[in-house]
């Protein structure tokens, strides 16, 4: 016959946060996959000839490196504050494309029409929509639950 061991009074630490939904993590899916084939296709294009562009070509680069970080962060690190990255990346790499397209960036002017243009801007609309709808889900879940 064994006596039970008496516990030490367990000290109170933070709160747990909540765990995330199904949903929650949908939707970081979805924006980690839009922000990884942005990422993707900068670095395709960067290799297939715009490094050589001055200005434009060092950005293409960062771009591909930041998609593809901010794609791993959004998966693995449970903050927000990779959600708020993903949306504004989207965000900023959209401006940057339809401004090449209207008025030019930096010399460049882009045209809308091929499968890369195309593919690249929905994926950054995907980005900036999922996180967005990431973001407020997950603000849902933060929320306190009035008892």
């Amino acid at each position: 016959m064994t006596t039970p061991v008496a516990q030490p009074d367990a000290v109170p630490g933070p709160p747990e946060p909540p765990a995330r939904s199904r949903r929650a993590w949908v939707l970081r899916g979805i924006t980690a996959a839009g922000l990884l084939l942005s990422a993707d296709i900068h670095l395709v294009l960067y290799l297939e000839g715009y490094r050589d562009i001055e200005v434009v070509g060092p950005l293409f680069l960062l771009n591909a490196v930041a998609g593809f970080a901010l794609g791993l962060l959004v998966l693995t690190w449970g903050s927000w504050l990779p959600l708020l990255g993903a949306v504004g990346f989207g965000a900023l790499t959209l401006a940057a494309f339809y401004l090449s397209t209207t008025v030019g960036f930096f010399g460049v002017n882009e045209t809308v029409g091929g499968t890369q243009q195309v593919l690249a801007a929905v994926s950054e609309w995907v980005a900036v929509i999922a996180g967005l709808a990431a973001l407020a889900r997950e603000r849902v879940l933060r929320r306190p639950v009035a008892a």
